[in-house]
């Protein structure tokens, strides 16, 4: 839990700069006379493209909207069927429902991400796009998830909504796919309250995508906004001024952020590693994490949903895993009709595989003000509780 636990002067700053400097422009295009070169979302774009190393970056509104841009920049609709994993947020198969595509659910492994040997079997001819997530801050598969990708002419989209900052063999997530995209809302890494940012491989894409944020604007330099030309339809998913200034701020302490959650998270591993019955969620080789949560398996369901009850007891939530499944499982996604129908069997929507993994998991989340006793007290009710089942064996 992150960003947002350091906005301060920094952001206020940014901020008052709109009305100071920019003349109270709020608008992300225009009115030049006002604002005398005061472009927030332009310069958070910048910013943004070069602290990942990419060449163009997009701002929206939300990580939703980024994850339907992407899908419309790379043409997908009706007819297409967009493959993505079992354990993600409801957003990221929403956007391919928005798109008119079909969602196809495939099985996690123990990084609790991607399978590569799933995502295999579940590619047809209608195929025409991956979405990976790397979910809590730790990296996919994406070597294999980009073999088999390229073997079979696939698109790749990157959900890194949980993921800014961290990296794999040495490059940052979001700049391995066709398009990465970022969610800003008020438990990320770093936050803008609510938006979102997509970085592309190529121009072209980034273009489409553009114009397709904008209803179509292709904000051409001959002309004024209002004789604007267009080539295609869109919608509207611009960000704001303001969610930029706030962006701006908050880019700037990414590393801070980042550095604090990986030290806490460690702190508390430390403490728990050891405990009989507890073990560590796998990673990829190379891979550098953003420590979003702390996530550890354990030997059944019925000892994950006990220990959560025994943190829950002493006021502390855990962060998705067990708590809130019902939102980050597509298992549960029963009220999504296309959903269904391409994914149940037997009528049963179910994925045995990531269940078995994702049952056995807890998630401890990550607050960068941490108190120096809290690590101690997660391993002393994790303790207690492994003593008291041991004791009635």
């Amino acid at each position: 839990m992150p960003g947002y636990e350091l906005i301060g002067a920094e952001e206020l700053k940014e901020i008052n700069d709109i009305f100071s400097s920019g003349g109270g422009v709020l608008f992300r295009h225009g009115f030049d006379s006002l604002r005398n070169n005061c472009f927030k979302v332009k310069d958070f774009e910048n910013n943004f493209a070069k602290k990942l190393n990419s060449s163009h970056a997009l701002a929206v509104s939300s990580g939703t909207a980024a994850l339907r841009v992407a899908l419309a920049s790379l043409g997908i609709g009706p007819g297409d069927e967009v493959i993505t994993q079992s354990f993600t947020f409801v957003a990221t198969v929403e956007a391919i429902i928005e798109s008119g595509a079909t969602p196809v659910i495939a099985d996690i492994d123990e990084t609790l991400n991607l399978s590569a040997k799933s995502l295999d079997k579940l590619i047809t001819k209608k195929t025409k796009a991956v979405i990976c997530v790397h979910m809590l801050g730790v990296p996919s598969d994406l070597n294999n998830i980009i073999k088999v990708c390229n073997q079979r002419n696939i698109r790749i989209i990157e959900d890194v909504a949980w993921g800014c900052g961290g990296n794999i063999y040495g490059k940052k997530l979001g700049t391995f796919g066709d398009v990465g995209c970022f969610s800003f809302d008020y438990a990320k890494t770093i936050t803008t309250g609510e938006g979102g940012m997509l970085i592309f491989n190529t121009k072209s894409l980034y273009l489409k995508a553009s114009a397709w944020h904008d209803h179509g604007h292709e904000n051409n330099p001959t002309v004024p906004r209002w004789e604007d030309t267009r080539t295609s339809s869109g919608f509207n998913y611009r960000m704001s001024e303001l969610q930029a200034a706030v962006g701006i701020a908050q880019l700037l302490k990414i590393e801070k952020i980042i550095k604090l959650q990986r030290t806490n998270r460690d702190l508390i591993w430390n403490e728990i590693k050891d405990l009989p019955g507890i073990f560590e969620r796998k990673m990829p080789s190379g891979s550098f994490d953003t420590a979003d949560a702390l996530v550890f398996l354990t030997n059944s369901k019925s000892t994950a949903l006990s220990f959560r009850q025994s943190l829950f007891e002493e006021g502390i939530y855990t962060k998705i895993l067990p708590e809130a499944i019902s939102w980050h499982y597509a298992g549960e996604w029963t009220h999504m009709k296309s959903l269904v129908e391409r994914n149940s069997k037997n009528g049963s929507l179910t994925f045995p595989e990531s269940e078995k993994i994702l049952s056995r998991a807890v998630s401890i989340p990550i607050n960068l003000k941490m108190n120096d006793a809290f690590p101690r007290k997660i391993a002393r009710i994790l303790r207690n509780k492994i003593n008291e089942t041991t004791s009635h064996c």
